[in-house]
């Protein structure tokens, strides 16, 4: 008999070809003017934990900040931005989920949940995946949308209760985000570090009540009180400003000393998916729960290869975790505008 624990049987990911993180670096440290400010950058370019990001762009010698390239010329309008978010983002999305189909059979899907922050468009990326999968037009959607780095969480969470509602249920989890559209002319190291952080990418799971995988257990959540103005994108005529304050760090540490209560204790947990959203994000996730060495190898593994892809980078996290061995309870957990911490926990039996 099929229990109502519902469970991530895989995880599909997919990126785009061109990595932009080497050219971005080259031209952020140009628009610097102040050579302290510059050198500046550069230090904290070094030390970030990123080498690589993905765009769907591309142009100008492989680099969207070239002459020719898509910023290269003058700086694009936002509804030319979600022009090529409307035409790129679902075939990225089809991408992982042609990758999760080489794990496990996707036919009798019943439900679909997407996220994604970093662009509109209507009909929306469900509806396009409906039909670039061929899936049944009677499949029941729902959109997470602007919920930013945490949406995952979120996507994740629906499904658990869908499946925990409707124990035949097989939901088809997707998460995509094109960060890349949303440069911005700006010469000052904060915005240009908080720029250095975002890259593209999606990853599509498939949760059900068959046994095996992740089984996810207790979501819980938090918005912090006083840091609303944190993380927060401001829509311009000129895509969308991710504000990212340097504050974020030192406020989610001491928000996981106090307000963020986790439903376990951290030195019960075998192992941690915590959404790459920076290396000192990393670091003060660490520091807080006072974690082993090596607790959070994913996840800066994926910083480092992917850079912070926003709402799609916690399931590049469980992705790995998926891939390895390690078997136990486990924690999974992301920030994100608010300021907001979303989680849940899970158990990976072994098989």
């Amino acid at each position: 008999m099929i229990s109502s624990t519902a469970t991530i049987q895989a995880i599909g990911t997919a990126v785009p070809a061109t990595d932009v993180h080497p050219a971005f670096i080259d031209w952020a440290g140009a628009c610097i003017t102040d050579p302290r400010e510059r050198a500046l950058f550069m230090r904290m370019a070094q030390r970030s934990g990123i080498h690589h990001r993905w765009s769907v762009l591309d142009g100008g010698g492989g680099s969207p900040t070239a002459q020719g390239g898509f910023y290269g010329d003058a700086w694009p309008t936002t509804a030319q931005r979600m022009a090529i978010y409307a035409d790129e983002a679902p075939a990225l999305a089809a991408r992982a989920v042609a990758a999760l189909g080489d794990q496990v059979a996707i036919d009798g899907i019943t439900h679909l949940v997407v996220a994604s922050c970093t662009g509109f468009t209507a009909p929306g990326i469900d509806q396009q995946l409906i039909r670039l999968l061929g899936l049944d037009p009677s499949v029941e959607r729902l959109m997470v949308g602007y919920m930013g780095c945490y949406a995952a969480i979120v996507a994740l969470r629906s499904a658990r209760h869908i499946v925990r509602s409707e124990p035949g249920a097989r939901v088809l989890v997707v998460c995509v985000e094109l960060s890349s559209l949303h440069l911005q002319a700006n010469a000052e190291v904060e915005p240009l570090l908080a720029m250095l952080q975002f890259g593209d990418g999606a990853a599509a799971a498939l949760v059900s009540a068959a046994p095996g995988g992740i089984a996810l257990d207790q979501p819980f959540a938090m918005t912090v009180p006083d840091t609303a103005g944190l993380i927060r994108w401001d829509l311009g005529d000129h895509g969308f400003a991710m504000h990212l304050s340097g504050e974020v760090p030192g406020a989610i540490a001491q928000a996981l000393a106090g307000t963020v209560t986790l439903p376990v204790p951290a030195d019960s947990v075998d192992m941690w998916a915590v959404h790459a959203g920076g290396r000192s994000i990393l670091d003060a996730v660490a520091r807080a729960l006072d974690l082993a060495p090596g607790a959070l190898d994913h996840s800066r593994a994926v910083l480092r290869a992917f850079g912070n892809m926003s709402s799609a980078t916690l399931m590049f996290v469980l992705a790995r975790i998926l891939a390895g061995q390690a078997t136990g309870q486990g924690v999974a957990l992301a920030f994100g505008p608010g300021l907001a911490a979303e989680g849940l926990t899970f158990r990976r039996e072994a098989p």
